[in-house]
Order: structure tokens, then sequence, then C-alpha cells
């Protein structure tokens, strides 16, 4: 049966915790860390790095960062035609900001003083999963190094290469429905060899609105998975059908997670934006996830000549597992899962 909260609830963590959060990062079963730098869609994925495999000095995760925007303004087309705010302020500022914490979390001499200029970059790649600027925010990604690797879907990846900012951008490779998700092994050589990451290739829509970004990883120690990689975090700020998703079980893959919005947004008479919790519950159910996780509701404050076209149908959870059980009329077909909303700064270890 469905539910919204698990007896056995993960242990979570805040970013203005430090002590708790590297406890998080410290934690015997050597899980990955999610991390919500905002109140919207800027994600942290911390992955512990396979004991099998030679570590860089003082590293034990290695960090993807994905869709940042941290602080300002996000306008599309023009600032007249939609431009967006924050509400709720991002649990850091900046980048610089975050990356001192990322070091500060894994620096084994605590005591030692450490300048900024000493800090090495503790990012290890960006994702982006859509060219508008709520994702792909020009000001807050040109905070990072020129060497930090990005890897993009294909309109976002030209965009960004426009800038002349980043040494290296990748367009995130497509996963086809009927094909091995193997296939995205080694396709972007900035990944370890453990660690892939592509896109959900859904036909039919052109603008990659409702898509998703798979992250998959091997975190077996003897390095035997017997498909190479075990694990996914699927991430789908604007909704992904369950059809496009449902090739995922049959792969041998298991979906540890399934970031997907509650809120069903869209431009009056026009278009769908995200899809929200109604199609969430099906593509929960299509994954097999074991954590649904909310992402991409933050109600921003916005101008311009969008904004009161925008209409937004604010789900729950149960919403949607009422109204997924009067379609199928059989509550034994609802799907198990952990759901969990976090917070601007909010943690948690996916067990």
């Amino acid at each position: 049966m469905a539910h919204e909260n698990n007896t056995s609830s993960p242990e979570t963590f805040h970013v203005s915790g430090l002590d708790e959060w590297r406890k998080a990062l410290q934690s015997t079963d050597r899980r990955p860390l999610l991390t919500h730098l905002n109140a919207d869609t800027t994600w942290l994925i911390q992955i512990p790095l396979p004991t099998r495999i030679p570590r860089p000095q003082e590293r034990t995760h290695f960090n993807i960062l994905i869709d940042p925007w941290l602080q300002g303004p996000q306008s599309d087309v023009a600032s007249w035609f939609s431009t967006q705010w924050h509400v709720v302020a991002s649990s850091v500022d900046t980048l610089a900001k975050l990356n001192g914490i990322l070091y500060q979390l894994e620096k084994l001499d605590r005591d030692q003083e450490t300048s900024s200029d000493d800090i090495s970059n503790m990012i290890d790649v960006v994702v982006v999963s859509h060219e508008f600027t709520d994702h792909c925010h020009q000001a807050t990604l040109q905070e990072l190094p020129k060497g930090t690797p990005v890897i993009a879907t294909d309109i976002a990846s030209n965009l960004i290469q426009s800038w002349g900012h980043f040494d290296t951008v990748i367009t995130a490779p497509g996963l086809e429905k009927d094909a091995p998700w193997t296939s995205l092994k080694n396709v972007c050589s900035c990944l370890p060899e453990w660690l892939a990451i592509g896109r959900v290739v859904t036909p039919g829509n052109s603008l990659y609105y409702h898509s998703a970004i798979f992250i998959a990883f091997d975190l077996c120690e003897d390095g035997e998975q017997q498909n190479g990689l075990g694990e996914a975090i699927i991430y789908s700020p604007h909704g992904i059908s369950g059809e496009d998703l449902a090739f995922v079980p049959s792969s041998g893959m298991e979906t540890l997670a399934l970031l997907h919005g509650l809120h069903d947004v869209s431009i009056w008479m026009t278009k769908q934006l995200n899809l929200g919790a109604l199609n969430g519950i099906r593509a929960v159910e299509a994954s097999r996830a074991k954590y649904w996780i909310a992402t991409h509701d933050e109600i921003k404050r916005g101008g311009g000549f969008i904004a009161p076209l925008l209409r937004r149908v604010q789900y729950t959870p149960q919403q949607a597992i009422e109204y997924e059980r009067k379609r199928l009329q059989d509550e034994c077909k609802l799907p198990t899962y952990i759901f969990k909303e976090l917070g601007s700064g909010d943690g948690i270890i996916l067990r």
C-alpha cells in the first residue's frame, strides 16, 4: 500500500549543521546523500566513492550539483515576458560558500586554518536538465571554476557552450526505452567507471519539458554487479510519463529515488509545464522507486506577461493515492514508497 512516510524514517540533516551532515557522510552503511539547496529544484547528490577503487586524497564522496540557481532573478525570453525570484532563501547563497562547506565536511585536519585560495573545487560535475533559466542560471553556473565538467541536455548544452566559460560541456546521452541502460556507461569521459549520467528520451516531446535525468551508479564493493550499475536516481523536475519509465525495472536497475513534483502547473489555455502528483504516482509505480522526493514546487514571486497566466493546482501525495486508487479500482496495485518533502537546506540519507 502506498504511504507518505515509513516508520523507519531515514536519517536527516541540514546544511547549517556541519557536525550532523559530517556524521551522515561517515555513516557505516555508505549510502548516497541528497540535499535540497533551495526550496525549488537545486540539488546536491553525494555518492560514496567505492572502496574498491583508489580515492583522491581526503575525498570520500563524489559531488553532483543539479540545476543550480541560488539567488537573483531568472528570466526567460525577456524580463518583460517572464521573470521570477525565489521566495524562500537558498540555504547557501553562493557556490563558493557551498564549496567551502563541502571542503570542511571532508577535511581531515579540521583544526588547521585554510584560506579560500587553498580550497580545491569540490563539485565534481554539474548536471543541467533544461535550458530554462530556473534550471540553467548563467550567473550561478559561472561562479564555478572553468574546469568543472557540465553535463546538460542538448539545447542547454549548446547554450552553456556559447558562454565560453567551461572547458568541458557534454551533451547528456539519450537513453531510449528499448536500449540497455548500460549504454550510458563510459559515454561521459569526465565520470568514473562506476557512474553514468544520461537523459531518458521521451519520443514526441520535442521540447523535453517532460523528460528525466538518469543518474546510475554501482556501489557494490566487489565490483561484480551483474549489469555493471545497480541503482539509479531519476530527476524529472517537470514530470515524466510513467510509460517512459516502465523499462527501468526490467533493466535490472533499482530506482533508489524519483524526484518529481506535486504541483500541476500550466500556462492558461496553452502549455502544460509541471505534471504534478497525479502523474507522479504513476511514475513512481512504473519505476518502482523506493523514495518519491518532491521537487520544483516552490511558489516563486513572478512578474512579466506570463505570470498572471500561470495556473497551479497543489496536490498532496494522499490526493494522488486516492485518485490512483479510483482509477485502478484495486488498492493492491498501488506502489509502496517513502515520500519526502525537503525544505531549503534539508538533506536525507537514501538508504
